[in-house]
C-alpha cells in the first residue's frame, strides 16, 4: 500500500446531510481513530474521535461552531489513539503559530507522551499531513519555520509534560478550593532553565480565560483532562475572577503581549510590568507572575525613584523593608510565582531569602510545585550541570549526545561565520555575550555608529534594540545581552564569555574582574563573591538558549585553556 493510499484526507460539508451521508469506503467513519479539522475562512476546530461521524454531528449541535463551513478528515490505516492525539495537539499549535487561521480550540490537557514508533513511523506520517494540508491552503510555511516563531514558542496549545501537567492540574484545583471558600493563597512553581516555567504559566491563563468563557457544559465525548472545570458550577465560580500576568523584563513582555493579542481569550488578558501593577487602582483576584527572581527590591537606573515612590504609596512607614514581591501579595488574593533563583543576575532583583520565603511559604501550605524535566537543550540534564559549574573551581566535561552541537572555538571570526551559517540553515541563531565591553553604539544608527566589541578582527556592536531583539531584523548582525535573551529559546547560541570573569592561577580560583564588567548595578556590587555570582548567573542564562547546539568562545587566555579541556571538540 502506497503512502497516499493509507493516509487520506476526506472533504466534506460541515452541514448536517453531509455529515449523516458520510462514508468512507473502508468504514473508517466510525470506530477508527482520525484527526479531524473543521473551517472556515478565518477559524478552524481541530480534533481526533474514534467515532467520526457521531463525533462531527454533536459539533453539529454546537453553537459555537455554527459559522464553521467544511471538514477535513485524515484516515491513516496505522492510526492509533495515541499518534492521534500527537498529531492533534500538534495540528493546533501549527496553525496557531502560522496565523492562516485562528484556532478555537480550548486548553483540556494536551499532553506530550512518548509512544511506540513515535518517531521511526508516525513522523513521517505527521510529515505528510501537513504538506498536504500545506497545500490546501492551511498554512504559509514549514514546519521549522513556524516553529522558530514566538507564537509557537509561547503558543498556550502546546502539549506539556506529565509533571507541567500535574502542576498546572493542582494549581487549578487549589485555586478552585480556595475560591470556594474565600482563602488567600500563594502558589510557586520552580523550574530551571527549559523547564517551561513560562509555557505552564501561559497554558494556565488560556484554561482559566476558557473555563470562564465557556458556555455550555462539555459535550459526551470530551475526555480532556481538565473537563470536569468546564461543567457549570466551576464556571460560575471563575466567572468574575479578574486576572493579570506579571512579566518583569520589558523585552518578554512585549513578545509575551504580541502573543495574547493573536490568540482567543488571551486578548484580553493584561500584561503588566511590577510597576504599572502597584500604580494601579485595581485589585485582582489572581495574579500570575513569570520570572519572579526578576522582580525588584530597589529597582534600578531610572526606576528607582519610581520603585521608591511605588512603595510609598503602598506601604506607607513600612515601605524600606518591602519589594515587588510585596507589591503582588498586597494588590492581590491569589498568586501564582514561577521561579529559578539561579536565573537572577543583578543586584536589584530580590534578593535569595525573599525567594527562600516564598518557596517555605508555598510548601507549607502544599501549594509547591517543582518543574524537574528540562525541555529547551536537546543535549539533557548533563549538558546543564556543565553548564551551571563550566565557570567554577569544581567545573565537570561536556557529556552530550552526537545530535547536539557543542564547540569551543579559538577565534571569533570562525565562531561567527558558523552562527551565521546556522542562521541560514536553520534560523534563531544567534551571538550573546557577558556585559563586558561598554555600549558605545547605545543610541547611535546605521553604519557610522561605533562598535562595541573588536576581537580577532572582528568589529561587532551591541543589540540595538531592547525589546523582542532576537525577532529584529538586525539581530543577527549584532551581539545580544542576557537582558535581550532571558525567557528565550535560540536554536544555536555563540556564547562569548568576555574578560569580566579570568581563572587566577595563583588562587586555583575563578574571579570576577569589576573593571572589565559594564552593566552598572552588577558592578556597583560591594561584596567580590556577590559580584561573581551575579556574573556567573548571567553566563548560565547565556548558556543555556541553545536547543540544537551552543557554541563558545572565552577572552582569557588561563579561562580558556580550562574551558577547552571541558569540551571534546574544538575548532579553529
Amino acid at each position: 500500500m502506497t503512502s497516499s493510499e493509507r493516509t487520506r484526507i476526506e472533504l466534506l460539508d460541515f452541514e448536517r446531510s453531509a455529515v449523516e451521508n458520510w462514508r468512507d469506503r473502508r468504514g473508517r467513519h466510525h470506530d477508527w481513530p482520525v484527526v479531524y479539522l473543521i473551517d472556515n475562512s478565518t477559524q478552524i476546530y481541530v480534533g481526533e474521535t474514534t467515532r467520526a461521524r457521531v463525533r462531527l454531528g454533536q459539533h453539529l449541535n454546537n453553537p459555537e461552531k455554527s459559522g464553521l463551513r467544511q471538514v477535513r478528515v485524515i484516515i491513516d490505516e496505522e492510526f492509533n489513539k495515541s499518534a492521534c492525539l500527537d498529531l492533534e495537539s500538534r495540528l493546533i499549535a501549527w496553525l496557531h503559530a502560522d496565523t492562516q487561521f485562528t484556532p478555537i480550540n480550548r486548553n483540556d490537557g494536551q499532553q506530550n507522551s512518548n509512544y511506540f514508533e513515535r518517531e521511526s513511523r508516525y513522523q513521517a506520517i505527521f510529515d505528510e499531513v501537513f504538506d498536504r494540508l500545506r497545500t490546501a491552503g492551511y498554512f504559509s510555511r514549514s514546519v521549522p519555520e513556524i516553529e522558530n516563531l514566538n507564537l509557537y514558542k509561547l503558543s498556550p496549545f502546546k502539549a506539556l509534560n506529565d509533571e507541567q501537567l500535574v502542576a498546572v492540574d493542582r494549581i487549578v484545583e487549589g485555586l478552585f478550593a480556595d475560591l470556594e471558600t474565600g482563602t488567600p493563597s500563594t502558589s510557586v512553581v520552580q523550574g530551571g532553565p527549559g523547564t517551561g516555567k513560562t509555557i505552564v504559566a501561559i497554558y494556565l491563563l488560556k484554561l482559566l480565560r476558557d473555563i470562564q468563557t465557556a458556555t455550555e457544559d462539555p459535550e459526551p465525548e470530551d475526555d480532556g483532562r481538565f473537563n470536569d472545570y468546564f461543567q457549570s458550577g466551576y464556571r460560575e465560580m471563575l466567572s468574575r475572577v479578574n486576572i493579570g500576568f506579571i512579566v518583569p523584563q520589558q523585552s518578554l513582555r512585549k513578545t509575551i503581549g504580541k502573543v495574547f493579542k493573536r490568540t482567543p481569550g488571551l486578548n484580553k488578558v493584561q500584561v503588566l510590568s511590577p510597576y504599572t501593577l502597584a500604580g494601579s487602582e485595581e485589585h485582582w483576584d489572581l495574579l500570575i507572575v513569570d520570572e519572579t527572581h526578576r522582580l525588584t527590591h530597589r529597582g534600578s537606573g531610572t526606576t528607582r525613584g519610581i520603585f521608591n515612590q511605588r512603595n510609598s504609596q503602598l506601604f506607607g512607614d513600612q515601605a524600606a523593608s518591602r519589594t515587588a514581591v510585596d507589591w503582588v501579595i498586597t494588590k492581590s488574593d491569589h498568586q501564582v510565582f514561577l521561579i529559578d533563583g539561579d536565573q537572577s543576575v543583578r543586584p536589584a532583583d530580590v534578593p535569595s531569602h525573599v525567594i527562600k520565603g516564598l518557596q517555605r511559604r508555598a510548601s507549607d501550605a502544599g501549594r509547591y510545585y517543582s518543574l524537574e524535566s528540562q525541555m529547551r537543550v536537546s543535549a539533557g540534564d548533563d549538558y546543564l550541570e556543565f553548564a551551571q559549574r563550566l565557570l567554577t573551581e569544581q567545573p565537570v566535561e561536556a557529556k552530550v549526545p552526537p545530535s547536539y552541537d557543542l564547540a569551543f572555538f579559538d577565534d571569533l571570526g570562525a565562531m561567527r561565520a558558523e552562527v551565521l551559517e546556522k542562521e541560514a540553515s536553520h534560523g534563531l541563531s544567534r551571538l550573546v555575550a557577558g556585559y563586558a565591553w561598554q555600549w558605545a553604539s547605545k543610541g547611535k544608527s546605521g553604519d557610522e555608529a561605533p562598535h562595541d566589541i573588536e576581537l580577532d578582527g572582528v568589529s561587532l556592536r551591541w543589540n540595538r534594540t531592547a525589546t523582542d531583539w532576537i525577532a529584529s531584523d538586525s539581530s543577527i548582525a549584532e551581539v545580544g545581552s542576557v537582558h535581550t535573551v532571558q525567557g528565550y529559546d535560540l536554536n544555536y547560541a555563540g556564547v562569548i564569555i568576555g574578560p569580566d570573569i579570568v581563572w587566577d592561577e595563583e588562587s586555583q580560583t575563578i574571579q570576577a574582574v569589576r573593571k572589565n564588567h559594564f552593566d552598572r548595578e552588577v558592578r556597583s556590587t560591594k561584596d567580590e563573591e556577590e559580584l561573581l555570582e551575579y556574573v556567573r548567573n548571567a553566563y548560565y542564562v547565556l548558556l543555556t538558549r541553545g536547543m540544537l547546539g551552543t557554541y563558545i568562545y572565552v577572552c582569557d587566555p588561563a579561562l580558556r585553556e580550562r574551558v577547552r579541556k571541558m569540551i571534546d571538540r574544538t575548532r579553529i
